[in-house]
């Protein structure tokens, strides 16, 4: 298939997967802690990955794993459990929403750190999503009011970092492919996982046997398997055919499959919400249209 239509594939079936990520960690929390949810999550993935490819380990070059580390860090670990934590107090259509941020924050990152210039235009775009970001807060607190919108910046902070780390698989992983990146990622970051899996009381009798906890870890399995596992390797593949901002708007269909989800599981989303999210869509639309 070739790169300009095989981007196109890979960017609406990570949203149908991403956009349905969100909701599967709502129902995560319902059994487990925030920090249980995250260090599972990357547990479960680690195993679907080193099932697929752990050999692939090996052909990773000496030079390349502070980049596999970076990028696993900040592309998976601290945001699984940003996210989770965010999702205890704020809705997972909220939430998706405001990851919508990450292709702005990829221009952001990309300049200041990585001197990629950029045009007036995404400038105007980086603005426009801040102020639909501010919006959609206050309105979002207006509407849920029992709510503790200051949760908001777990997620922003875990966009800044996804950010970041589509700017270096793009600067310094271009030549390796997206499993093998994706098995490094997680074999840098399972076993401390497993360490803060461990100290989380995770094993204690009493939340093993807990009604809640099997559906929970069953939410869980389908996002390891399909929103982190295959998401990845599909993430950073597209990564390697297309730009990174290109590979970053993941997050305009994505959000519209989130806020879906959100809406049927009963979640409250007025008018004022929905017209901030299609101001930071179109400030990701402004920022990107350059490069699609």
């Amino acid at each position: 298939m070739p790169n300009h239509i095989a981007k196109w594939v890979y960017l609406l079936l990570l949203s149908l997967i991403w956009g349905s990520s969100f909701i599967l960690i709502k129902k995560g929390l319902l059994g487990l802690t925030p920090v249980q949810l995250g260090a599972v999550r990357i547990i479960f993935t680690s195993i679907v990955l080193f099932l697929a490819g752990f050999r692939r380990v090996k052909s990773i070059k000496l030079k390349d794993w502070k980049w596999i580390g970076l990028t696993g860090l900040l592309g998976t670990f601290f945001p699984s459990f940003l996210f989770a934590y965010a999702e205890t107090e704020i809705d997972s259509s909220v939430a998706s929403i405001l990851n919508s941020l990450v292709p702005l924050n990829t221009i952001f990152i990309g300049f200041l750190i990585f001197k990629i210039t950029f045009t007036t235009q995404q400038i105007a775009g980086v603005f426009v999503g801040l102020a639909g970001t501010v919006i959609l807060i206050l309105s979002g607190a207006s509407v849920n009011p029992d709510q503790n919108y200051t949760y908001v910046l777990f997620v922003i902070a875990a966009t800044f970092m996804y950010a970041s780390s589509v700017n270096i698989l793009k600067r310094y992983l271009q030549h390796m492919d997206a499993l093998t990146i994706a098995v490094g990622n997680f074999s840098f970051i399972v076993i401390p996982a497993v360490l803060i899996l461990v100290f989380s009381g995770f094993f204690n009798p009493k939340v093993l046997n807990s009604e809640a906890v099997k559906p929970a870890l069953g939410y869980l399995f389908l996002l390891s398997l399909f929103g982190t596992a295959i998401a990845k390797v599909m993430f950073n593949k597209l990564v390697n055919i297309a730009t990174p901002v290109f590979a970053s708007s993941v997050t305009y269909v994505m959000t519209i499959v989130a806020v879906f989800w959100g809406v049927l599981d009963g979640e409250r989303f007025g008018v004022l919400q929905a017209l901030a999210a299609l101001v930071i869509l179109f400030g990701v639309y402004l920022a990107n249209k350059r490069s699609t």
